[in-house]
């Protein structure tokens, strides 16, 4: 499984300031964790994303906020959502659109607010769409996984172990 993550750290006083800022009751516990943008790089010769992303997935999906899915061409399959655990209440799924925009999409809605994770199917990135992402995710506290689906069929020259990549199974879409 390969994973690369970009914490997203503040200042030692921007965090006391955020301390003290959150004495209210009615805020969040979620707030101040600041974003994290991370790739997932996965193949379909293993299921470790059931061990990895799934309980982050559940968790997240217990706070008051969505969990939205940026899957170019691909539709969830309910069944897989529910044997998963997930609630289907709290997905939203934007599966017809182009991956030219999926950086877009995914930066919007990591910097709204609403949504606690935003996993996305993305190309590799250039440097400047992982720093929107990074400044959007901050924004809105979230958490996004950039999944990048690997070729396992590379030859020697570039062949990465198979047993470093992480696996999302197709029987997760129909």
């Amino acid at each position: 499984m390969g994973i690369q993550s970009t914490w997203v750290y503040l200042p030692k006083h921007q965090l006391t300031e955020k301390r003290l800022s959150r004495s209210s009751p009615e805020q969040d516990n979620s707030a101040g964790r600041g974003g994290i943008v991370s790739e997932l790089i996965y193949s379909d010769n293993q299921a470790v994303i059931n061990h990895i992303l799934l309980p982050l997935l559940r968790q997240s999906g217990n706070e008051a906020r969505w969990l939205l899915w940026v899957s170019p061409h691909k539709k969830l399959s309910r069944q897989w959502l529910i044997r998963s655990g997930l609630p289907l209440d709290k997905i939203v799924q934007l599966n017809r659109i182009n991956s030219i925009t999926t950086v877009d999409a995914m930066e919007r809605a990591l910097a709204s607010g609403n949504y606690s994770v935003v996993l996305g199917w993305l190309p590799t990135l250039l440097a400047r769409d992982t720093v929107r992402l990074q400044s959007a995710a901050q924004k809105g506290n979230a958490l996004a996984f950039i999944m990048r689906p690997q070729d396992v069929n590379k030859g020697a020259n570039g062949t990465e172990s198979q047993s470093n990549l992480l696996k999302i199974h197709s029987i997760y879409y129909h």
